[in-house]
């Protein structure tokens, strides 16, 4: 017996771990500076670290009022109905709600490239395709909604990414207010911001009170420090009140993850120290890294480097980990995260000495 044909998935490829990197290298694991996920390095609030640990005798019992107090709080902090907010484990627990919400047997999805391969496998996963609008290097990675309307035809759902990953580039509001107003009745459109808490713009969930044609993913992964605990969430129109007890899975989102999201939420000076040490990070990779990168919104910058493999490995092999983005079709980039001011410094030290030794692809 065999499963049915997967072929067309691409599966998704993850940064690679300090724990595996370091059993290669017979190194230390703290020898590494890990900078290739977007973590955050300065890692999860103290006051979710105290809820992981109060939550730890609970867990034989069903996250049920954990779950109803974080979509509260949620829908206080966006001013939405509760009704509005999906608690998912990871944000790509909420982009499976949407794709099951959404997508009949046959239907397309439009989505950027390069982009998060995820987006395509939960359509495939549930008998729909792909199509792909480009994020263009020879753009400068700038996103607008005529390079989605270009290649647009009524798909279902149209999934657009601000700040965008691996590039940083932000989707202007307003360049998503006019896709709003121009695809088609029945198509959603789903805007990614896993990392939005890094930019300097408005988020989409603003536009749920003028469209019911907008869905906004939001994490916890990234700069509330939460990564190993899988907790993301979609804001939705509000005419969808019934449809997240059809899709949602039962109790997916752990109590724990739940306990800690909502302490997260309530330590705004620890996401204030993230954002600006992600800020000064970044700054400092463009301003010091010898090759050319791109402005960035996110926890990360990309830099193109000629041969991202080449690189990346002498890079790790010096116990520097960044990401080599040929999985993102940009096989002369890499990303690197941000990290402490210490890891950043390293990071640009061997960087720059790696890419001065190893031969132009």
């Amino acid at each position: 017996m065999q499963p049915r044909d997967l072929s067309s998935h691409t599966p998704y490829v993850p940064g690679r771990g300090t724990e595996e990197v370091a059993r290669e290298l017979g190194m230390d694991p703290e020898e590494l500076t890990k900078l290739s996920s977007n973590e955050n390095p300065h890692g999860p609030s103290p006051k979710a670290i105290s809820a992981i640990e109060d939550a730890a005798p609970t867990v034989s019992v069903y996250p049920k009022s954990a779950h109803t107090d974080l979509t509260e709080k949620l829908a206080t902090k966006w001013d939405l109905d509760p009704a509005q907010v999906w608690v998912s484990p990871g944000a790509d627990g909420s982009i499976d709600y949407l794709t099951r919400a959404m997508l009949e047997p046959g239907d397309d999805i439009l989505e950027p490239a390069p982009g998060f391969s995820y987006y395509s496998m939960s359509a495939r996963y549930h008998h729909g395709d792909a199509v792909t609008y480009e994020v263009s290097k020879a753009d400068d990675f700038e996103q607008t909604a005529d390079a989605v309307l270009d290649v647009y035809d009524g798909e279902r759902m149209v999934y657009l990414t601000t700040p965008h990953n691996p590039t940083g580039a932000i989707f202007p509001i307003e360049e998503i207010r006019t896709l709003a107003e121009s695809v088609d009745d029945d198509t959603l459109l789903v805007v990614d911001e896993a990392y939005a808490e890094f930019a300097d713009e408005p988020s989409a969930i603003e536009l749920l009170s003028e469209y019911d044609n907008v869905a906004v993913l939001r994490t916890f992964s990234k700069a509330y420090g939460l990564a190993g605990l899988r907790v993301g969430y979609a804001c939705v129109p509000e005419a969808w009140a019934d449809v997240y007890a059809r899709v949602n899975t039962p109790f997916a989102a752990s109590e724990v993850a739940l306990r800690a999201a909502l302490a997260a939420l309530d330590d705004e000076a620890h996401v204030e120290k993230t954002v600006e040490s992600a800020q000064w990070s970044r700054d400092y990779l463009r301003a010091e890294l010898d090759v050319p990168t791109w402005e960035s919104a996110g926890n990360f910058v990309l830099a193109d480097v000629g041969d991202a493999t080449a690189v990346s490995e002498a890079a790790q092999r010096e116990g520097v980990i960044v990401r080599d983005c040929g999985s993102f079709g940009l096989p002369e980039c890499i990303r690197v995260s941000c990290g402490t001011e210490a890891q950043t410094k390293r990071a640009v030290e061997v960087l720059n000495r790696v890419v001065s030794e190893v031969p132009t692809a």
